[in-house]
């Protein structure tokens, strides 16, 4: 179970990290809500989570999760460039996020 908390945490944060885009500085209120709902959710998902999972593995996890999803929703929403090097380190983030995983003992 703490393992689903902390890919929800994950998800909440690439909706907080690609919400900060529509927020426009917090200038727009709805979208700002949103976004800091998704903080909000995201730090409380991951505090339960870490009960379990030790604190650097499920940090690093977080925020693997995070970036990668980031990154992701950069390249297919936003024209962010989609070059082979970074689709490869995004592919070694991958590896990285779900060796963690394997290999936290827990």
């Amino acid at each position: 179970m703490p393992w689903i908390l902390l890919v929800a945490a994950g998800c909440l944060e690439v909706g907080w990290a690609v919400g900060l885009k529509y927020t426009e500085g917090f200038t727009r209120p709805l979208p700002s809500v949103l976004t800091a709902a998704a903080i909000v959710g995201s730090m409380a998902l991951l505090a339960v989570a870490v009960r379990d999972i030790p604190i650097g593995t499920g940090y690093a996890v977080w925020v693997g999760i995070g970036t990668f999803g980031a990154v992701l929703l950069g390249i297919l929403f936003f024209d962010e460039p989609a070059t082979a090097a970074r689709i490869f380190f995004l592919a070694l983030l991958g590896v990285a996020v779900v060796g963690l995983r394997f290999t936290s003992g827990h």
